[in-house]
């Protein structure tokens, strides 16, 4: 093995560098950064200045408004978003329901969805604007406003990993993540859908308080009375068709059907 793998299998290791990546933001000044920002900007502006003087443009400079990051290479993008909710939403358009409901998931990607499906989101935090078609309950996903057996098709998307660890201001619950997946099959109609995703690992981790990370044999366990109908994983900027521990920490996207109506 190794010494950058066994480094990465150090629990103190990797405590101090996840801490150091999170504080960051709290006690980090790249001044050369943004030294060199700035001179890039400031030549930008004087440029543009003095093009929009030679064209006697009708459009003037009206305030200096920086904004310093965005000139990448690259369009900057998160891998687990971008394909576990392009996933998802082929996945409601595909299977069409009467209406879909969502648990915790990014209002962005479910604005989208509640464009061709009706939608209602359920969070803790309520929701600020308003949309055609979609529609908001507050509610917790450990405690979800429905009755048995009663919702057609139903999402949750990286939220129970986060359940029970109090990073949201939710009360601290080492069984979070069980219950809030127990609370879904709940509410789940028989034959109902149940989109989920969560982190995955060679074996269950809590990455504490950030998230959880669950092995396969896991979350197959937990929906022991679901059909798993597809699986997908994201492991860095690519999206494989098979669980691979070998290749550490991931993200799983899993479609299941529930065959009971209840949990066994």
């Amino acid at each position: 093995m190794s010494y950058l793998k066994k480094m990465k299998k150090n629990r103190l290791f990797l405590s101090a560098y996840y801490f150091s990546v999170s504080t960051k933001d709290y006690f980090n000044l790249n001044l050369i950064g943004f030294i060199k920002s700035l001179a890039w900007y400031l030549s930008d502006y004087f440029h543009y200045e003095k093009g929009s003087k030679s064209y006697n443009d009708q459009f003037k400079i009206y305030c200096m408004c920086p904004k310093l990051n965005d000139k990448t290479k690259f369009t900057p993008l998160e891998p687990i978003y971008f394909f576990q909710d392009a996933w998802a939403a082929k996945k409601i358009f595909d299977l069409k329901p009467k209406h879909h409901y969502d648990v915790g998931s990014s209002a962005k990607t479910i604005s989208i969805i509640s464009q061709f499906v009706p939608t209602t989101m359920i969070d803790i935090r309520p929701l600020g604007l308003k949309l055609e078609n979609l529609f908001f309950m507050e509610g917790t996903i450990l405690n979800l406003p429905f009755e048995d057996n009663s919702i057609e098709s139903i999402s949750s998307l990286c939220v129970i990993e986060h359940i029970g660890l109090g990073r949201y201001g939710d009360e601290i619950d080492a069984l979070g993540s069980k219950k809030a997946i127990r609370e879904l099959i709940r509410v789940s109609a028989h034959n109902g859908i149940i989109l989920f995703s969560v982190p995955v690992d060679e074996e269950n981790k809590v990455f504490f308080n950030a998230h959880r990370a669950f092995t396969r044999e896991y979350i197959i366990a937990q929906f022991n009375c679901c059909e798993l109908i597809e699986e997908k994983y994201i492991y860095g900027d690519r999206l494989f068709d098979n669980y691979d521990p070998g290749k550490g920490f991931g993200t799983g996207l899993f479609l299941f059907k529930n065959k009971k109506g209840n949990i066994s």
